[in-house]
């Protein structure tokens, strides 16, 4: 039974808790990574912080933290635990739905939920190749609403207690049907819903992506909240997303970087021709430390550059506003994404043969910053900042830019 969470009020707080929890689940990575420990326990003590409610409105109880302090702080806990940093991302996501484009009785009770103490998850990708898709629909009958689908990579959904669930909607309008995309919220433990542990890939392992099968579950009216209406008008939900995604990268790839440092110190033996004594005044191996410091600073700079592009469109969102904040944040992730990955790889290269012994399980942070990386293709944001760049082409608007 969930109990009441904690309540951050201040964006001092919100860092302060960011720190602490970090420090807690560090020395269990390596063991929650090797064995696939699936850290019930740890998500609890989480979002029982109140870290998972620090971005809701000050007008709903929150403490309506800036993105610059958000990514902060998913970044720190990415860096002790890149799993860690992963698992809420789609909570935040459903926060930022909801205070777009829900009424406000829909935001008093999801909002007073997660202060509460309650989490979301995420249903958000279908099953198939994009040409082979049975979209999971929201059918609205004279019997009552119900969901009916299977989703993939539903990270979060194992700890979660709703799980917010992207469905299409047959419509009828003057001009003719169609569908819409909505956001429902359903209940973990509802009747026709089925988790399944079944998430298998080499990194990322303990944030219970796994799949979700919807059976004609019903869904009340008020759970159910627009979609497709988010993405006609100008609003920050895609920027919002992103940002999160590439706060972890670096998360991940600062983690990796504080774990090189040590190991080198420790363990590394410096090269025969360095005519040196210890691995740590090879001057080639300044060099690499050097440039992979260097391109996570830039990397932070970047995403701190961001956070205030989408702070400001948040204030006051239009064409121009959400496609500044866009591009911004598509160039913070480009640059995350390769520093990442660099960080994790280097890890090896200067640490030596040693590193790669399974005792010391510094192989997690590669494997998560690649697996982890490969959420929206980069090779896409680069098309969109040089469009824009160029042609000055605004970026399309979707939750994945």
């Amino acid at each position: 039974m969930t109990s009441i969470a904690h309540t951050i009020r201040t964006e001092a707080e919100a860092l302060q808790a960011a720190e602490q929890f970090a420090q807690s689940i560090a020395a269990g990575a390596l063991a929650r990574d090797r064995d696939r420990i699936l850290p019930f326990r740890e998500v609890e003590q989480f979002s029982q912080s109140g870290l998972w409610g620090i971005t809701i409105p000050r007008e709903y109880g929150g403490a309506g933290v800036s993105t610059g302090v958000l990514t902060r702080a998913v970044l720190r806990i990415a860096a002790a635990d890149g799993n860690f940093g992963h698992i809420p991302q789609n909570h935040y996501y459903a926060l930022e739905v909801l205070r777009v484009g829900a009424t406000h009785e829909q935001k008093q009770f999801f909002y007073g939920e997660v202060l509460k103490g309650k989490r979301f998850g995420n249903a958000l990708a279908e099953i198939g190749k994009q040409d082979f898709v049975r979209r999971t629909q929201l059918l609205r009958e004279e019997g009552g609403w119900f969901v009916d689908g299977r989703k993939f990579y539903c990270t979060g959904s194992l700890y979660a207690h709703w799980i917010p669930t992207l469905v299409t909607a047959k419509e009828t309008t003057r001009e003719g049907g169609g569908e819409r995309l909505y956001l429902a919220f359903v209940p973990h433990d509802a009747p026709g819903v089925t988790l399944t542990d079944d998430w298998d890939g080499f990194g990322q392992r303990v944030t219970g992506s796994g799949l979700v099968e919807f059976n004609r579950v019903r869904v009340e009216p008020e759970w159910v909240v627009p979609f497709t209406d988010s993405f006609e008008r100008p609003t920050t939900i895609g920027p919002f997303a992103q940002i999160i995604h590439a706060a972890l990268d670096l998360g991940i790839g600062r983690g990796a970087f504080e774990a090189t440092l040590p190991f080198i110190r420790d363990n590394a033996r410096p090269w025969i021709d360095a005519g040196v004594d210890r691995a740590a005044q090879d001057p080639l191996l300044l060099h690499q430390i050097g440039e992979v410091h260097v391109r996570l600073r830039a990397a932070e700079a970047l995403l701190a550059r961001a956070a205030r592009f989408v702070d400001a469109a948040q204030r006051q969102p239009d064409e121009d506003s959400v496609a500044r904040a866009s591009i911004a944040v598509a160039e913070a992730k480009a640059l995350a994404t390769s520093a990442s990955v660099l960080a994790g790889s280097k890890l090896f290269e200067l640490g030596g043969t040693g590193a790669t012994a399974a005792r010391h399980g510094l192989d997690r942070y590669w494997r998560n910053a690649r697996t982890h990386t490969l959420h929206d293709p980069v090779r896409w944001k680069y098309h969109a900042i040089g469009n824009y760049a160029l042609n000055g082409v605004r970026p399309p608007r979707h939750g994945a830019l």
